[in-house]
């Protein structure tokens, strides 16, 4: 039997979403998930339900705060309440790059 859900989780996550030839990619470095639409609005909602599901599954299996830990998130404890913090993340460089890479003949 499914557990009931008495709570919700506010969360804010960093969302990519880049366009690879003809399919639009939603991606959280936070988590390190992705899923892809036709367009940027069906990557933009495919992303939220897939958000639903990865968190409700968590919750089922009682895994939420390891995996949250296991992707580098922080707990962070106030009076009020308990908040998980995603990771910082800086991007330090976002190119294209060579590569040679020997080949046997």
């Amino acid at each position: 039997m499914p557990k009931k859900i008495n709570f919700s989780l506010n969360l804010k996550l960093p969302v990519q979403i880049i366009k690879e030839n003809d399919a639009f990619v939603a991606y959280t470095p936070a988590l390190d998930l992705s899923t892809q639409g036709d367009t940027y609005e069906e990557a933009q909602q495919m992303f939220e339900e897939l958000i639903n599901v990865f968190f409700a599954e968590l919750i089922e299996m009682g895994t939420l705060e390891k995996v949250l830990k296991e992707c580098g998130w922080i707990e962070v404890k106030t009076k009020a309440k308990k908040e998980w913090r995603p990771p910082e993340r800086l991007v330090l460089s976002d190119k294209t790059q060579s590569f040679k890479i020997p080949c046997p003949a």
